[in-house]
């Protein structure tokens, strides 16, 4: 029998109709490091004092894992049970906050710096109890964080790639030219995207990228003899 990939049921949070008024835009500026440091290190600890598990993904977990690189915005991973108790988090440090889309963004803005509370990302995939458990404690400009790990990170890089966004093949290829990756972990992460895992880390050995040959033949396995999509 072909073993299929199980992709989690489409999960949403309960929409209140909590928006802000059109004349707020919910959209970073370009502020300085100094304040994006600062603000970044207040969305965490809100999260941290309500003790909400979240890693870091986006430029922040990019610039941590693989190249550095700066970002004007904060991508925050978190369950989607948590994620209404992260937005009041985040309020009650000060942020003015959004409910973006009850499927998968929420957002909240302090002088100008964007916190995106995203839980769920393309390909179906959700911060679960395997990925929480994995969560890299890391640091970034003086602040202490969590990120996601370097395998998850790699995998939503590989699937949201796209032509108006080269960046996350770069970063992927950063991330696996500078992480030792847990390559059997990586493949049960691939299965929600395995052709753009395979096409990725194909790419990244025809640039000279260290990537062992084991994990592209088993990828090309699981796709055109198993037949995950």
């Amino acid at each position: 029998m072909k073993e299929q990939a199980v992709r989690a049921p489409l999960q949403t949070v309960e929409f209140d109709g909590n928006v802000p008024s059109p004349a707020r835009s919910f959209e970073g500026e370009t502020v300085s490091e100094e304040t994006f440091v600062r603000v970044l290190g207040e969305a965490i600890g809100a999260l941290e004092r309500a003790e909400i598990p979240y890693g870091m993904l986006g430029g922040v977990a990019s610039a941590v894992l693989g190249r550095p690189r700066w970002t004007h915005d904060a991508d925050v991973f978190v369950r989607p049970v948590d994620a209404p108790a992260a937005l009041e988090a985040l309020e009650r440090a000060g942020f003015e906050t959004q409910r973006t889309n009850p499927h998968w963004l929420f957002k909240g803005i302090k002088d100008g710096v964007l916190v995106d509370v995203l839980f769920r990302a393309r390909g179906d995939i959700y911060l679960d109890d395997e990925m929480i458990e994995r969560l890299v404690e890391s640091d970034f400009q003086g602040v202490p964080l969590k990120t996601i790990p370097a395998e998850d990170l790699l995998v939503i890089k590989a699937i949201i790639h796209d032509e108006e966004t080269p960046r996350h093949w770069s970063d992927a290829i950063a991330i696996l030219a500078s992480r030792d990756l847990d390559w059997e972990y990586l493949l049960r992460r691939a299965r929600c995207g395995p052709r753009r895992v395979f096409s990725l880390l194909l790419y990244a050995q025809s640039s000279d990228v260290a990537v062992p040959d084991e994990p592209i033949k088993r990828l090309f396995h699981m796709i055109f003899e198993n037949g995950e999509s």
